[in-house]
């Protein structure tokens, strides 16, 4: 038990360490974007109409600030493990949480995810690429997927895991077939936080619920390393969401949302909880399914099925002020999140 409460203590302290190292920095990262006019370009009105009429006043505001979540938590878990590399006796190297079992994986993906999402933002900025700028959607689609299948080639030799556990069910054994399963995972939460990414608040909000919930089912699974690193992205997000509520004056972009859908998605996968994952990140699959049916309805009926796709657009095309759509999307982000923790605890019982 006293264990127990020192890993707990631990995980807020460097949980609230992220957050205010985010939140002192933020400003600086703001200007600087600012200065370099790195902000978010709006597409025309002959590519989307519908979000250049409802979104035209956010042209200009800085974009990039996934930057501020991401390399936060780098730093402060690269700073903990250079202190066990002291040729001294350290106390900080007892706070270390990189390890080869648990977040070596995650903080790569991540770093990975990051750098593609960044160079897709700044391809936006700059209109570089089809339909206003950015990388095509294969191309983003190619990026994901050789990511994931780094890391599920990883974990399938490295670590050795081919084993896949379905709640209250119990666990398969899927040899290879764990890698194209770890694949999608990846590619599937990846896609779905980019596609959520479109309103003041709306990405951040649910993906702090996720991860929150992922680092009580990690710390539930005595997999203490990894409820930390959840745990400092979320410390991270929440000063993020700071500046992110509406009215925004820094936005996700690509190299917040795609760096962390991955790291959900192997989060996912560390806890072997993968089909917890559309529970835990309802909103996310809501905004993705919205997508699959608008482009499907198009193609087989020639018609829409929403005003505009992902489903946010639509509700603000009928009426609806952003602000309901964000704070609705993140009360079902808490309740979900909750249900998908319950299940797996009792699951455990």
């Amino acid at each position: 038990m006293f264990l127990t409460n020192l890993v707990i203590i631990r995980l807020l302290i460097l949980a609230f360490l992220c957050f205010l190292l985010a939140l002192s920095w933020a400003p600086f990262l703001i200007r600087t974007l600012k200065k370099y006019k790195m902000g978010k370009s709006i597409r025309t009105v002959e590519s989307a109409p519908i979000m250049s009429e409802l979104h035209a006043g956010k042209s200009g505001i800085p974009t990039m600030g996934g930057v501020l979540i991401w390399l936060t938590v780098i730093v402060v878990a690269f700073f903990f493990w250079v202190s066990c590399k002291a040729p001294f006796s350290n106390p900080a190297c007892s706070w270390n949480f990189i390890s080869r079992g648990q977040t070596i994986l995650p903080m790569g993906a991540l770093i990975a995810a990051a750098f593609v999402g960044l160079l897709d933002d700044y391809l936006n900025i700059k209109r570089i690429g089809p339909k206003g700028g950015g990388l095509r959607v294969r191309h983003r689609l190619i990026s994901y997927t050789l990511i994931a299948v780094t890391c599920a080639w990883w974990f399938y030799s490295k670590l050795g895991w081919d084993v896949m556990h379905i709640p209250f069910y119990g666990n398969f054994v899927l040899g290879w077939l764990y890698i194209p399963l770890f694949t999608f995972v990846i590619v599937a939460t990846s896609n779905s936080v980019n596609l959520t990414d479109g309103l003041d608040g709306l990405a951040g909000g649910p993906l702090m619920a996720a991860f929150t919930a992922y680092a009580v089912i990690a710390f539930s699974q005595g997999k203490f390393d990894l409820a930390i690193f959840a745990s400092c992205i979320v410390g991270a997000l929440m000063a993020f969401l700071w500046f992110n509520v509406p009215p925004a004056s820094l936005f996700m972009g690509d190299t917040g949302a795609m760096s962390l859908g991955t790291a959900l998605g192997i989060l996912a996968m560390l806890t072997n909880q993968p089909f917890l994952l559309p529970i835990i990140g309802l909103p996310f699959v809501l905004e993705s399914l919205s997508v699959i049916l608008q482009v499907g309805s198009k193609k087989i009926r020639g018609k829409k099925i929403f005003h505009s796709a992902p489903v946010h657009h639509h509700l603000e095309k009928i009426g609806w002020k952003e602000s309901q759509i964000v704070f609705r999307v993140w009360m079902i982000s808490l309740l979900s999140a909750g249900c998908g923790v319950i299940l797996a605890l009792v699951d455990r019982v």
